[in-house]
């Protein structure tokens, strides 16, 4: 039996929830289900539940709640205790290998601006330059992440701050409030300004998705994918991070590749296509798990440079993301809470 939580515990959680609303209901920080925030309490250990979107902290209980001893035995063991404690988090080995009282994770879209560059190390240094930070090449979700982000630990113990190649940001401190002074501080020296987009061309996108199984989708961003030439380039020629994948319904980056007006009809089982030069059109069946999945997208292509150098996923890394994993962490995305006024969320961090 759970023992009852002391007023402090109460407070902290409480802390962590607000926290964990606003930052998921910022679409610079989060998107969907992805991102998540843990905290160690007298033994205990509070971790977003996996699939559950951050910003329906405050009115839905998204967290669970796990024996912290249990938690770290499983790591001790070389175990994930993701696979052990049902509804844990993805990302609940890497939280646990974090020794901070207090961690989010975030898919900063300027982060991974620059997390996705082959010359990302050397590009953000200067920009946390006085911060307590380290670069992670990229790893698998999971007990690989965890693995790595404990070897960076023992390397630099003092370290708060962890950079995910292809992936993130992770942060951690003594408590909520720190956590959230370091995140906004990183989120205000990693900031890039986006390209402006051509417009999208939304007469011919009704037309398309007139009698059709397509629609517009909400976020008028989206339509960057489509009208920007840069972006376009950038996103059909890889993978750039896991979550792109597998919400795309492509293991590769066939879905990101655009297609001439007039031809829609014959790509009717995506999820989304690309109209070149003219926008995106989502299937009415898409989940708004994935069309957030876009949305982030576009905003982090936008914030890419034409002459950066883009480090893609390779197959290789592609196929590390298991179909049951990918399917299974869909499945719980489609089941969270999307906007409660089903609206799309508005950038709001400074």
């Amino acid at each position: 039996m759970k023992r009852p939580l002391s007023p402090a515990m109460q407070i902290e959680l409480s802390q962590l929830r607000d926290l964990t609303t606003r930052v998921g209901s910022d679409p610079s920080l989060t998107q969907a289900s992805t991102g998540n925030s843990s905290a160690k309490l007298d033994g205990e250990f509070w971790i977003k539940r996996s699939g559950q979107w951050m910003s329906a902290a405050m009115r839905e209980e998204i967290f669970i709640r796990l024996d912290l001893a249990e938690v770290t035995d499983c790591l001790r063991l070389g175990l994930d205790p993701a696979a052990f404690f049902d509804g844990a988090s993805l990302e609940t080995a890497m939280h646990a290998a974090m020794p901070h009282r207090a961690v989010i994770h975030v898919h900063s879209v300027n982060t991974i601006a620059w997390a996705v560059r082959a010359d990302g190390l050397s590009q953000i240094q200067a920009r946390l330059t006085g911060l307590r930070w380290q670069w992670i090449p990229y790893l698998p979700s999971g007990l690989p992440l965890a693995r790595g982000i404990e070897r960076a630990g023992r390397r630099r113990p003092d370290t708060d701050l962890f950079v995910l190649a292809n992936h993130g940001l992770v942060v951690g401190g003594k408590d909520v409030q720190e956590v959230e002074a370091l995140l906004t501080e990183v989120h205000r020296r990693l900031h890039i300004s986006p390209r402006v987009a051509p417009p999208a061309d939304h007469a011919n996108l009704r037309a398309i998705a007139a009698n059709s199984n397509w629609k517009l989708p909400d976020d008028d961003e989206i339509h960057a994918l489509a009208t920007d030439p840069l972006s376009q380039r950038i996103v059909s020629r890889g993978i750039l991070y896991p979550c792109q994948a597998i919400f795309s319904g492509s293991p590769g980056s066939e879905a990101f590749r655009p297609v001439p007006r007039g031809m829609h009809r014959e790509y009717g089982d995506r999820p989304f296509l690309l109209i070149d030069g003219c926008g995106v059109v989502v299937n009415r069946t898409a989940s708004p798990a994935a069309i957030a999945m876009l949305a982030g997208l576009a905003r982090v292509v936008r914030r890419i440079g034409a002459s950066a150098p883009t480090r893609y996923l390779t197959d290789e890394e592609v196929a590390g993301v298991s179909p049951e994993v990918a399917d299974r962490y869909r499945e719980l995305a489609h089941a969270g809470s999307a906007p409660a006024d089903g609206s799309r969320m508005h950038e709001s961090w400074r």
